[in-house]
């Protein structure tokens, strides 16, 4: 993986990141206990950098990523539309695992 990036979200939530792979830019949301030192993403990752520039992310409250009182998905929301923001809103493609795909589509909406 590249060297770990930050995004401020709405609230003021500090979310690392990373990007690996050049093309379009997909946000890989992991489920609610992976982040990106454990989980499949890493793997997808890698397995789409050939093709995208993948961005890999740890959700609010774990990895190196910060936390914000209270917990609510609309946040969670907010750190996904920070990494769109980050990646240029050109179009970006989301993929979600488990609790990811709905934030995903959330966010999508």
């Amino acid at each position: 993986m590249s060297v770990v990036d930050r995004v401020t979200s709405r609230d003021g939530t500090s979310i690392a990141l990373e990007q690996i792979g050049a093309g379009p830019p997909v946000i890989l949301v992991d489920a609610a206990c992976g982040f990106r030192g454990f989980g499949p993403m890493g793997e997808l990752a890698t397995l789409l950098a050939p093709d995208f520039r993948v961005i890999t992310y740890d959700r609010r409250g774990r990895g190196e990523s910060t936390d914000t009182a209270p917990y609510s998905v609309d946040r969670e929301v907010d750190d996904i539309e920070a990494l769109i923001d980050a990646a240029g809103r050109g179009g970006v493609f989301l993929h979600g695992f488990s609790s990811g795909a709905v934030l995903a589509m959330f966010a999508a909406a």
